[in-house]
C-alpha cells in the first residue's frame, strides 16, 4: 500500500497537480491501508491439498438420485436381497416393489435368484440373460455388481442390479430365421406353378393365344397371392419389433367398427352376408392405435365373411358394461372349427383347411397379426366355436 500510495504522487506531480494536493491524496491513501487489512491478504490462493474424502451417506445419496434419471431398471439391494432403491424404469418394466420387498416379490427366475444369492456371498460381479413372458415377452441382460465407496476399507452391503433390454436383438434374430423358414415355404408353391406355366407358354402352348391367356390369368393370381404374403410377413415382422410398446391414444371403437363394417361391404354382397352392427349408446373409449385395430377387426370380420357364408350372416357385438371389460365379438353361423385346432389359430400359417383357405385368398397369417397386434394392446383374443353351429371371436381389452 505504500508503494501504491508513492506512484500515485508521482504521477500527480507529473500531471502537475500542485503540491499541498499530492499531500493530501498521499495522507488519504495511507489512512485506507492503516484502517484495512493489506489487499494481499484478502487474495483467496487455491489450496494445492488434494480434496477430502466425501462423506459416505452424502455419496450414497447422491449415487440413488442420479439412478432415478437412467432409462434401464435399476435395483439397489442390500444383503437380504431386500429392495432399498428402485428407479421409474422398473416400475414401468415389472411394477414397483413394496418398501423393502425381497426381489422375489417381482422376478421369480429361479437362475437370476441364484445369481443374487452368488453375489452377494461372494461380493463379485455377475451377469445371466433372462427372460419375461407377461405382459408380453422381454429379454434382459440382468447384471448385478456390489456398491464400492472409494477410498472405503469396509464393504458397503449394496448391490446395484442393472437390466439392459435386448428384446428387438432376439426378435430380429428370430424373424430372420423365421421369414426364411417360413416364406421359402410358402413361396416355394407359386413359384413352382409360375415357373411350369413360362415353360409352358414358351413351349407346347406357343402358338395357342386361348391357352395363354388362361395360363397368364392363373399366373396373375399366383403373383398376387406372393404379393399378399410378402405383405403380411413384413406386417407381423413390425408389429414384433414394438410389441411391448403400449400404445397410450384413446380410441373410440363404435365410429371405428362402423367404419370397418363399410369398408368390408363389398366383399360382403359379393359373397351374400350381412354385416349386424349391435353398438352401445355413447363413445366407448380403449387405448390403442387407431389403424392397428383397423387391422383387426377388418380381418376378423372378413374370415367370419369368407368362412361363416353359409350362415348368411355376421354379427358384430360391442359390450360395455359397468365395472367389466370392453369387449367385441365377431359372431358368425358358419360350419364351425374342430376343438382340436382352435388352440392352433394364431400360429403362423396353420390352416384348418389348407386348399380352403388358399382358395379364398388367405395367407395364413391372419390371425398371427390379430394377436400380436392385441399383445401389444394388452388384449386378449378368445375363440369359442361348435362344429355346425359357428364361430364367436371375441376381443377382450
Amino acid at each position: 500500500m505504500l508503494i501504491l500510495a508513492t506512484l500515485i504522487a508521482v504521477l500527480a506531480l507529473i500531471e502537475g497537480i500542485n503540491t499541498g494536493a499530492v499531500f493530501w491524496i498521499w495522507a488519504i491513501v495511507m489512512i485506507v491501508a492503516l484502517i484495512r487489512p493489506p489487499l494481499v491478504e484478502r487474495i483467496v490462493v487455491p489450496s494445492r491439498e488434494e480434496p477430502q474424502p466425501i462423506d459416505p451417506e452424502v455419496l450414497l445419496r447422491m449415487v440413488f438420485a442420479g439412478l432415478a434419471a437412467l432409462d434401464i431398471p435399476v435395483l439397489i439391494i442390500d444383503r437380504e436381497a431386500s429392495v432399498l432403491v428402485q428407479n421409474a424404469a422398473v416400475e414401468k418394466a415389472f411394477g414397483a416393489f413394496p418398501a423393502g420387498a425381497h426381489i422375489s416379490s417381482k422376478l421369480r427366475s429361479p437362475g437370476l435368484l441364484d445369481m443374487v444369492r452368488e453375489t452377494i456371498a461372494t461380493n463379485t460381479p455377475n451377469q445371466i440373460e433372462h427372460s419375461e413372458r407377461l405382459p408380453s415377452e422381454r429379454v434382459y441382460i440382468v447384471r448385478i455388481a456390489p456398491v464400492e465407496l472409494p477410498e472405503a476399507d469396509v464393504e458397503t452391503g449394496f448391490f446395484l442390479l442393472s437390466f439392459r433390454d435386448i428384446s428387438e436383438l432376439r426378435h430380429i434374430d428370430r424373424m430372420r430365421s423365421d421369414f426364411v423358414a417360413n416364406a421359402s415355404h410358402e413361396l416355394r408353391t407359386p413359384l413352382a406353378s409360375l415357373r411350369g406355366f413360362i415353360e409352358t407358354i414358351q413351349g407346347p402352348a406357343k402358338a395357342d393365344p386361348k391357352a395363354q391367356q388362361r395360363f397368364l390369368g392363373i399366373m396373375l393370381d399366383q403373383t398376387t397371392r406372393m404379393s399378399r404374403l410378402v405383405d403380411d410377413l413384413l406386417s407381423l415382422s413390425r408389429l414384433e419389433l414394438k410389441s411391448h410398446i403400449a400404445p397410450d391414444q384413446k380410441v373410440d371403437l363404435v365410429p371405428l367398427l362402423g367404419h370397418v363394417r363399410d369398408s368390408l361391404l363389398p366383399l360382403a354382397g359379393d359373397l351374400d352376408v350381412t354385416i349386424n352392427l349391435h353398438m352401445p349408446a355413447g363413445k366407448v373409449e380403449v387405448l390403442g392405435d387407431r389403424d392397428e385395430l383397423v387391422q383387426v377387426f377388418e380381418n376378423l370380420m372378413e374370415n367370419a365373411c369368407k368362412y361363416g357364408q353359409e350362415g348368411k350372416a355376421v354379427e358384430v357385438t360391442l359390450l360395455n358394461e359397468p365395472g367389466q371389460a370392453v369387449e367385441v365379438v365377431v359372431s358368425d353361423s358358419g360350419p364351425g372349427i374342430p376343438a382340436e385346432h382352435v388352440p392352433r389359430l394364431t400360429e403362423r400359417f396353420y390352416r384348418v383347411n389348407v386348399e380352403d383357405s388358399r382358395s379364398k385368398k388367405g395367407t395364413g397369417l391372419g390371425l398371427a397379426i390379430v394377436k400380436h397386434i392385441l399383445t401389444r394392446h394388452r388384449a386378449r383374443l378368445i375363440v369359442k366355436s361348435e362344429v355346425g353351429k359357428g364361430t364367436d371371436f371375441t376381443v377382450r381389452f
